[in-house]
């Protein structure tokens, strides 16, 4: 009986073996990212209610992004107090900015425009950007969820 295992590969077997290396590679390129998606890592949240640093320095018109548990939350100061809404668009979840000259949010992904109280003015969002609780207790604002 002939010992095959001291014959050097074909070049068929090697380049069967070459096609099988790329097509599990490629497969758990493809898988791993996937996975993640439907496995999303756990979010660690910051505290409920969030003290807005700096707001007696914020101008009337004025504002600033800042982190509610772990939501991303722009605070805006008006000039009968201060408003938060969430930063994230409804439409497709991008983060809106503030745009004091127009006095509006604007997403930056499909040019989305919610007015200054995050009722839609234009494009796809579906609903309004949510409003989140804000307190004044003396010079300090406070943010919170509910």
């Amino acid at each position: 009986m002939p010992n095959d295992m001291n014959k050097p590969p074909s070049r068929r077997g090697f380049l069967d073996l070459i096609l099988a290396l790329g097509t599990f590679i490629t497969t758990v390129a493809v898988a791993i990212p996937g996975l993640m998606y439907l496995w999303p890592a756990a979010k660690g949240g910051g505290p409920d209610k969030v003290e807005v640093e700096g707001a007696s320095n914020m101008a009337p018109g004025q504002g600033k992004t800042i982190q509610v548990g772990s939501q991303a939350v722009v605070v805006v100061r008006h000039r009968g107090g201060f408003k938060a809404y969430s930063a994230v668009c409804t439409h497709l979840g991008c983060l809106v900015k503030w745009e004091q000259s127009s006095k509006s949010f604007l997403c930056p992904c499909h040019a989305a425009v919610f007015d200054e109280n995050g009722k839609v003015v234009s494009g796809p969002p579906p609903a309004p950007l949510p409003e989140f609780v804000v307190k004044e207790i003396g010079d300090k604002v406070f943010v919170s969820a509910a």
